[in-house]
């Protein structure tokens, strides 16, 4: 997985133009979020699949054995792929095998993290994204900014732009005459495709079922109407039992689209047998490592595995909502981003995303199953500081702030004198509210200090 994060504060910088489409966007999830958790008993289902995915990870190794015993026995074909270099060679050899010259892929944040469709085009196989917004973002060849709405950068305009200089279409073409051509190409490409790729939301144990979710119906196609069939499924997307599956399907898009379930959910057991009309010859399961043993190994980042990609820490996250998913140079961005990204790939690779935050706790609010995120943050920035990755300057004057904040009578006496100083001495740039001061006014002092103010009220 590679990551361009460096760039992160010149990119956020940048980031106006898309911010009225991510802010709409992010919104309308957001509202869609709270208004379909209010009818049910949201806090006592989020505890509980919290303590479910703890369950999970905690006996990985045991629920993983399981899945592949029982995919086995479904007519699956398990691999196991420690690295995206395994999966690489995975896909290869099935190609090969097969003589694959047409893939058709569902929408998923592990083949992006694995850069599926750059090793698919270097073998020679013309790939397609199924999803209408990876479809749009294929014709512009960007990565997704969103976890669940890939394309939410992008204006309507853009799109009839992109549309009419790619198919023809009339600069004023409406949503659903834009979505009809793409249901043609779609279409031809489902019947013509030797293999399809798909994530996997879910992967059950006890009884080997890949579960999918989409609302479009193009993941179903891919997975039903290519001869084989390759389901990326990261270790930790595990659920122990089958009973589990019904409340996950309904908690995760009520999280991430607000709608009790999504549109289409997709049970995949395995090959089509005998009896079957239609379905895949072969189903390949690859169950993907890729750095998150490390990551459920550490102390304290192993939480954010319990992730289940639905996007609401992205749309409740102010900072997010300013500068889009691209600014944050990573395949996962926002608050789930900024604390796995650094166990994923490595801290000094996703500097300095831990401190793309305003630790307000919006995210940790909106997390279906409960990741403490701003603790993950603050987790992540105090290693950064104690590695010396950050400023040297601004953890000095923060230790200075700490000395003055928690001596009462020190902290009278700078204030009396902050206020005494001349506006030109304020001004004076500080390399912790540097930023803040870029686009700000200093605010005017008050004629007296809160606590000269509180004595005066009192008496």
């Amino acid at each position: 997985m590679q990551i361009h994060s460096r760039e992160y504060p010149k990119r956020a910088r940048e980031g106006g133009d898309v911010r009225a489409s991510v802010t709409g966007a992010t919104l309308s999830f957001d509202a869609r979020r709270r208004a379909a958790f209010a009818g049910v008993a949201a806090e006592e289902w989020r505890i509980w699949a919290e303590g479910v995915k703890t369950h999970l990870l905690t006996h990985l190794d045991r629920y993983l054995e399981e899945a592949e015993t029982r995919l086995e026995a479904n007519g699956a074909e398990v691999h196991w792929a420690g690295s995206q270099e395994d999966v690489h060679r995975i896909l290869s050899g099935i190609i090969e095998r097969r003589g694959a010259m047409r893939a058709v892929k569902g929408k998923s944040m592990l083949s992006e993290e694995l850069e599926v469709n750059e090793l698919l085009e270097k073998r020679g196989v013309d790939v397609l994204e199924t999803d209408l917004g990876e479809y749009i973002l294929q014709l512009l060849e960007q990565p997704p900014s969103h976890i669940v709405g890939p394309a939410i950068h992008l204006s309507l305009d853009e799109i009839r732009r992109l549309y009419h200089e790619t198919h023809g279409t009339e600069l004023d073409a409406t949503p659903d005459e834009l979505a009809a051509v793409s249901r043609l190409i779609l279409r031809e490409a489902f019947l013509a495709a030797d293999v399809g790729i798909t994530g996997g939301n879910f992967l059950v144990a006890e009884t080997g079922t890949v579960a999918l979710i989409e609302n479009e119906g193009n993941i179903r196609l891919t997975t039903s109407a290519p001869p084989v069939h390759v389901a990326l499924v990261g270790i930790e997307k595990l659920l122990p039992r089958w009973s589990d599956l019904a409340v996950f399907l309904q908690l995760t898009a009520r999280a991430a689209t607000g709608q009790p379930v999504g549109n289409y959910v997709s049970m995949i057991h395995g090959p089509r047998t005998a009896e079957d009309p239609d379905g895949p010859e072969e189903v390949h399961v690859v169950l993907v490592d890729n750095g998150r043993t490390d990551v459920l190994a550490d102390p304290e980042a192993w939480e954010a595995l319990r992730c289940v990609r639905c996007g609401a820490c992205l749309n409740a996250c102010p900072v997010y909502r300013q500068t889009g998913g691209h600014a944050y140079g990573a395949v996962y961005s926002g608050p789930i981003g900024s604390v796995l990204n650094p166990g994923l790939a490595g801290l000094h690779a996703a500097m300095p995303l831990p401190f793309a935050s305003s630790l307000c706790g919006a995210c940790e609010e909106a997390c279906p199953v409960r990741i403490p995120i701003p603790e993950l943050l603050l987790s992540w920035r105090r290693r950064a500081v104690e590695a010396g990755m950050d400023s040297r300057a601004k953890a000095g004057l923060l230790k200075a702030w700490t000395a003055v904040a928690t001596r009462p009578g020190l902290y009278r006496a700078a204030g009396a004198m902050l206020h005494a100083l001349p506006e030109p001495v304020r001004r004076v740039p500080l390399p912790v509210v540097g930023g803040w001061r870029e686009v700000r006014k200093d605010p005017e002092p008050s004629r007296a200090s809160f606590r000269e103010l509180w004595r005066e009220g009192i008496e």
